[in-house]
Order: structure tokens, then sequence, then C-alpha cells
């Protein structure tokens, strides 16, 4: 019975789960199409029209020459080229697109402008990019010849430029993210993968610019670009020039003018049977270059070939750290990749002059990519100026420089030994003369370097195609480790004056919190206010509010700092007063915990609501149970021994990793002025502990902070209960005036506020980790002691680092968290929640 019974219950909970996310699904849609109908007609008509056209896997031919637009189609294809897309992918990216940009675009320009504005970039940029093909012909024939009497469809080329004309309502910082984006965007894909839809998108999104430049730049905010901003433009436009001969590779077809950039990236294997053939007539180029593509496996040549675009990557990271390293980096990439293509133009330029003007366009407009970024580093210069630190650079020479001889010595000696496996048999000269060849992708020695032998035997196969795999993942891993962790720790003389600051001058009641092992300081020029953080990848993670006389300012030059070094601020757990410091700058915020305070002044555990407190001190009292103040440093080894017990049981049962952070552990009971309450029997057995922070106004301890809670599992059910109770009663004879039960994380009042976005996703957080960690039932339990409740906030300067930021505070939380604790930690929350 109570197993069909327990079946039941489950049943009705799953059903009420269910009903609950059906009308939360409900509700969303709902407020989606009040808000965006003209959006969701679009894409409900969408699908429909494409489902029923058979056309969600791309229009057929015949369909597709009927409906898309082309130089030889119907003026009113104009219209139905709007109505499908090429393909599944074209439609899942244009819903993903007209949902995020199309609902905003509605909330800001209306209905009928938002029509408006997307017809016009559709029908205009489709005019001006069949007029491109048409007119553009004696300039690259063989591209935009290719492009006559092709069609293509997609509303994408209107949403290209719905979304670039938005871009001139948005905030500045998006303004220009989501503008360098999107123009980068549809100009790699017409540059490198070079279809009519890829040229009448970039087309609309022109269009979409000039809208927003005639119509709407008048109500745009002028805002000057800050320092982080700078930064992350630039490393935007380093990486899309890492992904354009990705796209290349990845395009089934690449017929852009820089499509040859394809046989660069992803070199193809032709037959044996072809080589013997082609290099048997007259044809030596074409058989030196099949020679080259057939001395390479297909795997190590990929491999190979992709990471220099991955080198890029890793710079583009540091470029928005603002390291001078990365900078010099890149501008050296810059540089070489130009030499390079430059070789190309002037192999080119040896061709016969009927194909001068085609092939000087083909090879001519790729070294205006590397000529660009290298412009853009050099005006750039200023904004990276954060050095590494000399051990990281020692490191990273060591390392590479290292590493790079070794195997080049080995590549060397090692073929020498082995030469019998190459044909024909090389040299020692040879092999020497070949080492440079090893370090470029595959695709460049086809027009650049010609290759004198192949490798026919497994160990000569392996140096000759792995060694350049080898070298540009040392120079990977090289750069990872001295960039990425290269950040100054704070001196013993900073953290005694960073004590001494929060003993004079006090702070909030987590302001002792800012003492703990692992903070690192930033004071005011004055050296009056101190700022307590922690770097966790790249973000700066504030303790609490600054603590001195000049909090607001200490913000704005802790900012100004971070920018510096190319970190993201993020102030955590702090109260109302800073969090408004932090919004006058610009910031946003967002609550995260809840305070709960207990004034010891007027306390008196009379009532009906004090009832439990009441009754867990006469139980402690009729079981024997005192409370009894130490200091954990100078408590008995009986006492600690048990203390240190207790908290492996608590780990243990849980079974999951322990929290750290804004959490104190058993590392923390040991601080200066730290004091622990012990709920003790006759036999001097330790039921519980607490232990509580010193909270300073003016060189006085005004007040607690209750930190560390265990609990012996066998022993007092009511010991916390108790425990608090007793420390207040105590602690008001002695004359401190509050108690903070300290904030509950990811747990809050309900003031009948209505939440924004992200404080949805905080709420739904906290309720998938409630039957893990139980941060609501903590602030239910803090109830009982009927405190005042004071909102902590988290305040943030670039919402797009919203993601960033989530990892560093989880990693803050859970900074040793082991894999076998991760799995247990997801389990939990799926079977629990």
């Amino acid at each position: 019975m109570r197993t069909r019974l327990g079946d039941s219950k489950a049943d009705d909970a799953e059903k009420t789960a269910l009903a609950r996310g059906a009308v939360r699904i409900s509700r969303q849609t709902g407020r989606l199409i009040r808000t965006a109908p003209l959006t969701c007609v679009f894409l409900v008509a969408f699908w429909t029209i494409g489902a029923l056209t058979g056309g969600l896997g791309g229009p057929d031919d015949e369909l597709l020459t009927r409906v898309g637009a082309g130089t030889d189609s119907p003026l009113w294809t104009v219209l139905s080229s709007a109505l499908w897309a090429m393909d599944l992918k074209g439609y899942l990216a244009t819903t993903a697109l007209l949902l995020v940009f199309g609902t905003l675009a509605e909330r800001e320009f209306g209905t009928l402008r938002t029509a408006a504005i997307f017809l016009g970039s559709h029908v205009v940029g489709v005019f001006l990019g069949l007029g491109l093909v048409v007119f553009g012909s004696d300039l690259q024939p063989t591209w935009l010849d290719s492009l006559r009497g092709a069609v293509a469809a997609g509303p994408s080329i209107g949403g290209a430029g719905l979304v670039l004309a938005l871009t001139f309502r948005m905030p500045s910082l998006w303004r220009r993210r989501v503008r360098l984006m999107t123009v980068l965007s549809v100009l790699v894909l017409t540059l490198y993968s070079g279809w009519l839809e890829d040229l009448l998108r970039l087309s609309g999104g022109v269009v979409g610019l000039l809208i927003g430049v005639v119509f709407l730049r008048g109500d745009a905010a002028r805002e000057p670009r800050t320092l982080a901003e700078a930064r992350v433009l630039v490393g935007l436009v380093v990486a899309a020039s890492a992904l354009g001969p990705v796209v290349a590779m990845l395009s089934p077809y690449p017929n852009g003018p820089l499509s040859w950039y394809s046989d660069v990236v992803a070199v193809a294997r032709p037959a044996a049977e072809d080589v013997t053939s082609t290099c048997a007539s007259d044809a030596v180029d074409l058989c030196r270059t099949m020679l080259i593509q057939l001395s390479y496996g297909r795997f190590p040549a990929l491999v190979m070939s992709l990471l220099p675009a991955l080198l890029l990557l890793v710079l583009a990271e540091g470029l928005r750290r603002g390291r001078r390293f990365a900078w010099w980096s890149a501008l050296t990439f810059s540089v070489a990749h130009a030499a390079i293509v430059g070789w190309f133009v002037a192999d080119a330029a040896r061709l016969p002059a009927a194909g001068a003007v085609e092939i000087g366009f083909s090879y001519g407009v790729p070294i205006l990519a590397p000529l660009a970024i290298t412009a853009v580093l050099l005006a750039t210069r200023r904004h990276f100026t954060v050095k590494l630190l000399r051990h990281a650079v020692t490191k990273f020479w060591q390392f590479t420089l290292g590493s790079i001889g070794l195997l080049s010595a080995l590549y060397v000696f090692g073929g020498f030994l082995v030469r019998d496996q190459f044909s024909p048999e090389p040299g020692f000269a040879g092999l020497l003369a070949d080492l440079p060849k090893r370090f470029l992708p595959p695709g460049y020695l086809l027009g650049l370097i010609s290759t004198e032998f192949k490798a026919d035997g497994f160990l000569g196969t392996v140096l000759f195609e792995y060694t350049g795999v080898v070298f540009w993942l040392i120079v990977l891993t090289g750069l990872l480790m001295a960039s990425w962790r290269a950040w100054p720790s704070s001196s013993e003389e900073e953290t005694a004056h960073a004590r001494d600051l929060m003993r004079r001058y006090g702070g909030s009641s987590l302001s002792y919190m800012t003492t703990w092992h692992g903070n690192q300081y930033w004071f005011t020029p004055d050296g009056e206010t101190v700022i307590a953080y922690r770097v966790v990848a790249t973000v700066a993670l504030v303790i609490g509010d600054p603590i001195g006389p000049a909090p607001a300012a200490a913000v704005r030059g802790f900012a100004e700092f971070c920018q510096e070094n190319g970190w993201t601020p993020c102030l955590y757990s702090i109260t109302e007063d800073t969090k408004d410091a932090a919004v006058s700058l610009g910031w946003s915020a967002v609550q995260v915990a809840e305070d709960t305070v207990v004034e010891l002044g007027t306390l008196n555990f009379t009532g009906k609501k004090w009832q439990d407190v009441r009754t867990a001190l006469n139980k402690a009292a009729k079981a024997g149970i005192t409370a009894e103040w130490c200091t954990y440093a100078d408590a008995p080894h009986a006492i600690t021994d048990q203390i240190r017990a207790i908290s492996a049981e608590w780990v243990a049962d849980k079974g999951l990793p322990e929290m750290g952070f804004t959490l104190g552990g058993l590392r923390e009971l040991t601080g200066d002025g730290v004091r622990c309450l012990l709920a003790v029997d006759a036999d001097r057995t330790v039921h519980g502990i607490t232990s509580w922070l010193p909270v300073y106004a003016d060189g006085e301890v005004v007040g607690y902070t209750l930190d560390f809670m265990r609990r012996r599992a066998s022993g007092f059910r009511g010991s916390m209960e108790f425990l608090i109770a007793s420390a207040a009663l105590e602690l008001k004879t002695e004359g401190i005036r509050f108690l903070s039960l300290s904030g509950a994380p990811l747990a809050r009042l309900d003031r009948g506020e209505r939440p924004r976005a992200l404080q949805r996703v905080l709420d739904f957080t906290g309720q998938v980790l409630e039957p893990v960690y139980g941060f609501r039932s903590l602030l239910a339990f803090k109830a009982k002691f009927q405190p005042g409740y004071r909102p902590m906030y988290l305040a943030y300067p670039d919402p797009a680092a919203l993601p960033r930021i989530a990892n560093a505070v989880g990693r803050a939380y859970l900074p040793q968290v082991d894999l076998k604790q991760g799995l247990r930690l997801a389990a939990k929350m799926i079977t629990r929640s």
C-alpha cells in the first residue's frame, strides 16, 4: 500500500510539474505574441509555406526557379523570395535571428515601422545585389558571371538589414558589438562562400545601415568607446579573420572571390593515377601541386591548416584582455600573412594579361584583410598595455623555444636516421633545408615552395606530417600558459593594511570576509579605501562593499583598474548604497542574496513567533547542553578533533563539494577575532558549532556575522536554534548592536516587484540547487529569529559578460570540485528537482 501510495504521489507530482510547465510556456507564448505579433505571424507563415510546398529541406529547383530572386527572374520574386529559405539550416538560423531581433525591433519601432524596415531592406537589398551581379562582371567575371542566372531566397536578406538598422537604437555597448559582428559575418560569407544568397544578404545589410543613417541616427546616443570595449572590438576583428578560411573549408562548394582559400585550408588528396598522368604531361605547376597534395595525409593536413586559425582565436582572446604580448603576436602574424599572400599576388602578376584583372582581384583582395588588420592593430596600440609578468614571459620562451628546438632536432636527426623511408633519399642538408616547410600549412606550399621528397615509411611519415602539428600545438600551449594566468598577487603588507582599514572603518556584514585567504587588494590613491577581489577566468569578483571613506570613488577607480588589466569587474554581495554607486556609472545590478539582521537592542524572546527558539533553549537545558565560547586556535585538542570530525561527517553525508568564497570552512575559523560558540553536554561531547565574524565600526566591534554552522548527525536536533539564540542573548549583554545571520545565496523575499529576465534566471537556479544546498530552506530557517531583511546585489558593467561572470562565481564557490563530485552534484539536481 505504501509503495502504491508513493507511486501515486510521484505521479501526481509529475503531472503537477508538467501542468505548471505547460502554463508557463503558454504565458511566455502569449507574452511573445502580444509584444511581437508581426514576427510571430511571419514565422508561422514562413514554416507553414515551407512545409506545404516541401521546401523545409530546401525548395527543389523547379520551385526555387519560380519563387527565388535572380537576374532573369520576374519582378514579383523580389517579394516571394522572402517566404522560403535555401535549406533547413536557413530556416533554423532565420527563425533564431527574427525571434531575437524581430522581437526587439517591434518593441522599439512598433509593428508597422518594423515591417517597413524589413521589407525595405529585403527589396532594395535584392535589387542592389542583382545590380552588382549585372554591372560588376567586368571586375570579377568568374565569380559574378557564375551568379548570373542563379536564384536565391531567404528572409535573412531583410533580417540582416533589420538587425543593422536596430543597432542605431541600441545602447552604445551593444550597438558596436552587434553591428561589427553582423557586418563581419555577412562579409565573410560573401567573400568565402560567395553564393547569390550570401551577396544579397550583404546588400540587405548595407541597405539596413543606410536606413539607420538616414532615419534613425539622430535618435542614437553617442558615447565614447571605453578601453575595454575597444579591446573587445579589435579582438572580434582578429577572430573574424581567423574564421574566414574555416568558412571556405566548411562550405561544400565555395564560390566567392576568396574561395581559393579552401585549397589552402583543406588540401585535397588526388588519386595516385591522376598524379601520374598529370606529371607525364607538360603541366609542371599542376604536377608540383598534386605531388604536394599527395604527400600529406588528409588528417594531419586538415589539423595543421586549422591550427593557425586557432592561434588567431587565442590571440583574439589575449587582445580582449589587453595583453601587449598578444598585440605583438597578432601584428607579427598579420604581417607574415600579408607577405605570404603577396607572394601569390606577385606570382599571379606573371600570368597573361587576359586574366590579370580577375586574378589580381582574386589575389589582391585577400591581401587587404591582413593589411587592414595590421592597420587596426597599429592604430589601437595604446589600448594594449597589460604586460606579462617577467616570469611568465621567461617561461613562455623557455617552453616554446626549447620545445621547437627539440622538435627541429628530432626531425632533422631522426629523419637522417630513417632517410631510407623518404623518396628520393635526402641528405642531412636536405632535411635541414626542408625543416621550415614542416611548420607551414600544406596549402601554403602549393604556390610558395616545392617539396623535394616525400615520406614512404611509418617513422618518416610521422616526422614529415606531424612535425608541424606538434609545432602549432606547442605555440598554442605556450601562449595559454603565458597570458591566461598572468596577474600579480597581493603582498603581506597589503593584506595587513586591508585588515587595518577593515578594523578602522568597518563596512557591511561581510567585511571580515575580505581578509580571507585567496583575496587580492586594490587601494585608492590615498590608501584609505580598499576593495578585496579575486580574479577567476578574467572576472574580478569583489567580495562585499568597498571599505573606507570613499566607496563610490573606489568603485569608479577599481573599474578603471580592471579595464587596464583586461578584467571584467563584478561586485558581488554588495549593499544598496554600493549598488547605487555602480548603477550611476551605467552598470546593471540584480539581487543575489538576502542578508538577515537581528537587532539586539530590542531583542526579547516573548510571544508566539519565538516559540521554536524558546523550545530549543528549554530542551537544551533539560538535556544538560550548554553554550560555550572559544577560539578555534586556542581550543583543546579534544574539542578541535570533534569539530573536524563533525565537519567531515557533514561533508561526507552530502557527498558533495564544500562551498567556499563567501562561505567559510575550517580554515576560516582560525581568523583573528573570530569566535566560536559550541553546544556541549556534560560529557564534553560537542553537538554543534557556529562561528561568528566580527563587524567593526570606528575601531570597535559592533556586530557579528554568522558563518560556520555544523551539527553532529546524532546530536541534539535543535542545536543551531539553541546556539544562535544563546549567542544573541550573551552578545546583547556585551553591548553588541546586531547579529547578521549572513546572506542566503540565490534566495530572496518576494517584495511584489516584477522580476526582470536575469532575476528570473537566478530564481530558477536557486530552485534547481535547492534540493542539493538548501539555500531557500536556510532563509526560511533564519526567519525563526524575526530578522530584518536587506537585499544583497551583484553589479556588473557589461551584460555580454554575464556567462563569464556566472562561470567565475560558480568556480569561486566550488574551486576544487572533482569529476566524481560534479557528476554526483548533477545527479542530485536532476533526481531531486
